[in-house]
Order: structure tokens, then C-alpha cells, then sequence
């Protein structure tokens, strides 16, 4: 390999919104993720809705009153 041209990997703290926090490494000593595996739908059996834009909330307030 060649010398100097590869980033230096450290030992870093991921945080999820949820709350856990877990060791990885990265090139930054932080990370701020929105959904890791103690919270992601595929691995819990729950579905969660993560919208920050207010997407499904208008989506179901403009077919609340239609039938399927």
C-alpha cells in the first residue's frame, strides 16, 4: 500500500436518536445516526414511521375520507 494516502481510522461514538450509543470506527470521533438496529422496524418486528417532513400525516389527512 502506499504510504500516506489512507485516512486514519479511530475509535469513535455512534449515537441513535433513540438513546444507545456503541463503539465503532470511523475518520470522525462522533457520529449522529437517525435508526440503528435497537430501533430499525427489520430487526424489532415494529413498524415505526419515521417522517420529519409531515409526509404521512398529509397523505392521511387527504384520504381520510375516501374507502378502499
Amino acid at each position: 500500500m502506499k504510504e500516506g494516502i489512507h485516512p486514519n481510522y479511530k475509535d469513535a461514538k455512534a449515537t441513535c436518536a433513540c438513546g444507545v450509543v456503541f463503539e465503532t470506527k470511523s475518520t470522525k470521533p462522533a457520529i449522529t445516526v437517525d435508526i440503528c438496529s435497537k430501533c430499525h422496524p427489520f430487526y424489532t418486528g415494529k413498524q415505526k414511521i419515521v417522517d420529519a417532513e409531515g409526509r404521512v400525516e398529509k397523505f392521511k389527512r387527504k384520504y381520510a375520507g375516501t374507502k378502499a
